[in-house]
């Protein structure tokens, strides 16, 4: 069942995703080869709790952290860790924020050091591919608009969407209808309406969209080795067009 947000609502959730925004721009100072993902994890923890909020997905279903933090080939869920991490890798970096009740979820992918022209080119891909879903993100429009624009520009460009994981609405909790797809055809799906929420969150693969699943039971990976970036965005559907709750 969807649940339309009321402006105070999504002002509340506008809050935590400023706090959001903050924390990845706190990250993306952080970003070095040598540095391991549990230490921004540890980061951003600290970061939030000074800020008065909580990392909602930390405890949910048993998950023992406040971020996930996926590297390479993984493509979302992945555990930080105590590796380093080395010039030439990805790493993307996906919470969601409790700011006095206000949830907002956002993931960045960031580049460690130099990145060779393919990963470089996944990542421009994807962050455009997540702006592009954006602008179908209207009232009257239906979910299949937003994933049938990332599906088209994605694959015109050679690589994959991933369709094991989905955007998502969200409110008083992490995960509400309706379903994001990331992939579909324009005019299918829920309509949108004014007073929704939801994440547009496209993981882009460079090779099959595939996933398989780690024996964590948490991290899904790329079945052929080759990488994934996500991007992520926390959207309020309103009458002047979608208002992004978790802009940088």
């Amino acid at each position: 069942m969807i649940q339309l947000k009321s402006k105070r609502e999504i002002e509340l959730m506008h809050e935590a995703g400023r706090l959001l925004a903050e924390t990845h721009k706190e990250i993306a100072m952080m970003i070095r080869p040598g540095i391991t993902t549990l230490e921004i994890d540890t980061f951003v923890e600290k970061f939030l709790k000074s800020n008065g909020a909580t990392p909602e997905q930390k405890g949910y279903h048993g998950y023992p952290f406040a971020t996930c933090a996926s590297v390479n080939d993984e493509i979302c869920h992945g555990f930080p860790s105590k590796k380093e991490l080395k010039s030439g890798d990805i790493v993307t970096i996906d919470m969601v924020v409790n700011l006095n009740g206000g949830l907002a979820d956002s993931a960045w992918s960031y580049a460690i050091g130099e990145l060779d022209e393919e990963s470089s080119r996944l990542m421009d891909v994807t962050k455009t591919s997540l702006d592009k879903g954006i602008e179908q993100a209207i009232a009257g429009n239906r979910t299949g608009d937003i994933g049938h624009a990332i599906q088209s520009y994605v694959e015109g460009e050679g690589f994959s969407v991933v369709r094991d994981f989905t955007g998502h609405g969200i409110g008083k909790t992490m995960h509400e209808d309706p379903t994001i797809l990331h992939y579909g055809l324009p005019g299918k799906g829920t309509r949108l309406k004014e007073g929704m929420v939801i994440t547009i969150e496209p993981m882009v693969n460079a090779g099959t969209w595939q996933s398989k699943m780690d024996k964590n039971g948490w991290t899904a990976r790329t079945v052929d080795g080759k990488r994934c970036a996500q991007f992520e965005h926390t959207l309020a559907i309103t009458a002047d067009g979608p208002l992004i709750l978790t802009a940088h």
